[in-house]
């Protein structure tokens, strides 16, 4: 079976797609995004996969790749086409290679065209191919820079898409209007650019009359993929929290080990964000625990100390969740979700004040 996710990242509209074998726990990524890397992370960490490889369609010109990132945090190699100039991947892609994760495979089909190196993914059973910018939904990427040739675009799409299966579902690389997948048959019947009897002097006259401006991210992202997402100094890594050990959750949380913050209050403030008869109630509560009720806490959240981190705490780890997001709107950085809450804390035996046996 096939482990399959498409994330977003709003600010670029670059869709990233996760693959995995659900027999060996092997997966891959593909046209990761620099600034989700932590998002991305942490899914492969809570689906229990092992990143093995993270693929480019091609060399991005309105994000920064996610792939050397990655490759830091968990171990993963890169790949993407030979014909795409960018240095420090560990396998460079031809025409024909295959891609293998656990059971399942990749196959890498030349598209050039919005690039030279641009190549297109298709999945073992020609069930699913990914496309980059070559094929968009109901479009197409555009032509006028980076290598761009209209004509090859159209003969990419032409001979090695539209001959895929009509079922086979396509993902592009990004959308600017939410769809979010279509199918050899609707871009062969719909395409505007591309479908249909569009021949390819109609399509390279569509394409040389777009007068589209550039990317805006393009002189900062072009140079970056070249270094396949290498940041030019050490700054431009996101820098990780150091005050605990905390993991980053796919919901997009903080969270703090229970054992951790039993061995380290007195370096923390516990913030537990349940009504007042639950402070008080047969749960009991953390020693030392400040009591600001989930409702109050945006208005009394500048009211709060800033000496130490926080840590906020609820019954379950539901509401504290949000109160971190709280926190953090309000301007607090060091701030972490206790997960399972009181109820965790009290089936693991760890101390509390107040509360029943």
């Amino acid at each position: 079976m096939l482990v399959f996710r498409q994330l977003f990242d709003p600010t670029s509209s670059t869709y990233t797609y996760l693959l995995g074998c659900s027999v060996s726990k092997e997966a891959l990524l593909i046209d990761p995004v620099f600034e989700q890397a932590r998002r991305d992370a942490a899914l492969i960490g809570e689906l229990g996969l092992t990143l093995k490889w993270t693929l480019d369609t091609h060399v991005h010109a309105d994000h920064v790749t996610g792939a050397w990132l990655l490759k830091q945090r968990l171990g993963s190699r890169i790949a993407l086409s030979a014909a795409s100039g960018a240095a420090g991947a560990d396998r460079l892609l031809q025409d024909g290679d295959r891609i293998e994760f656990g059971r399942r495979a990749l196959e890498v089909r030349s598209t050039p065209g919005h690039t030279s190196g641009c190549v297109t993914y298709v999945l073992d059973d020609e069930s699913m191919a990914f496309t980059g910018d070559c094929i968009l939904i109901r479009g197409s990427g555009r032509t006028d820079f980076q290598q761009g040739d209209p004509r090859a675009l159209y003969r990419s799409v032409r001979s090695r898409i539209f001959a895929l299966p009509e079922n086979c579902l396509l993902y592009p690389a990004h959308d600017y209007r939410g769809l979010t997948v279509s199918s050899v048959i609707e871009e062969k019947t719909f395409n505007p650019r591309l479908g249909g009897e569009v021949g390819e002097n109609d399509y390279v006259g569509y394409m040389k009359n777009l007068d589209l401006p550039h990317p805006k991210k393009i002189d900062e992202a072009v140079p970056a993929n070249l270094r396949c997402g290498q940041p030019g100094n050490a700054a431009g890594v996101p820098a990780e929290p150091g005050w605990a050990p905390l993991r980053f959750t796919f919901g997009g949380v903080w969270e703090v080990e229970p054992h951790w913050l039993e061995e380290h209050l007195s370096q923390v403030n516990v913030l537990d964000v349940r009504e007042p008869a639950e402070f008080s109630g047969p749960l009991g509560h953390i020693r030392g625990a400040t009591l600001v009720p989930l409702g109050e806490l945006a208005a009394k959240a500048g009211d709060l100390p800033k000496d130490k981190p926080i840590v906020a705490v609820c019954r379950a780890g539901s509401r504290s969740a949000h109160a971190t997001a709280i926190l953090q709107k309000a301007g607090l950085a060091d701030v972490a979700n206790l997960p399972g809450g009181m109820l965790r804390w009290r089936a693991e035996n760890r101390p509390v004040e107040g509360g029943t046996a």
